[in-house]
């Protein structure tokens, strides 16, 4: 998957002609009944009305046009799917969403999920194994519980320390009961 739903799909075609071209290139011979059948299959999967298979992608939200990039990645039953910064032109609600979808959808499924992400609290929460990267080079590959602690490398530290901790103290706060809303 695309950082960006609008780029992994067609914007001058409606996504039941792009699943068709996926589905039908997959499995040659395939019958439109059940080209159709499928896509709806695969939309109701991923949350996506199936009123919308006659949609362009300019007329979806942008959570909605990556359900649908997801749907169209699941087509093909993929045993691997990489997801190349997917959560990023959405906003939380809809980050956490995609995120408890393609999850359940892995258990559902059993596919292996590479997540690509700059966003390291979320790869903390998702992932069994992180590999850090800089420069386009692997610094570290270790298991989530390991990522930041004594043993990482200097700039695995750095980056996990880079991120802004929002406890009370580290606000500058005595207690909980001293924040105001």
């Amino acid at each position: 998957m695309l950082q960006s739903a609008m780029d992994a799909l067609n914007p001058v075609a409606r996504l039941d002609a792009q699943f068709a071209d996926v589905l039908a290139a997959k499995n040659p011979g395939m019958r439109r009944a059940a080209i159709a059948a499928r896509t709806r299959e695969l939309l109701a999967t991923v949350g996506v009305p199936v009123e919308r298979m006659r949609s362009y992608p300019h007329e979806l939200s942008g959570g909605t046009r990556q359900r649908a990039a997801i749907a169209l990645a699941l087509a093909c039953n993929p045993r691997l799917v990489v997801m190349d910064e997917a959560t990023t032109a959405v906003d939380v609600v809809m980050q956490r969403q995609i995120v408890d979808q393609v999850l359940r959808l892995r258990d559902l499924l059993g596919f292996a999920v590479v997540f690509v992400t700059h966003d390291l609290a979320l790869l903390l929460e998702i992932a069994d194994t992180v590999v850090v990267m800089r420069n386009g080079k692997v610094v570290e590959r270790s298991d989530v519980e390991d990522v930041g602690g004594p043993r990482s490398e200097e700039y695995t530290r750095e980056l996990f320390h880079a991120f802004p901790t929002l406890t009370p103290t580290a606000m500058g706060l005595e207690r909980p009961d001293d924040a105001r809303v």
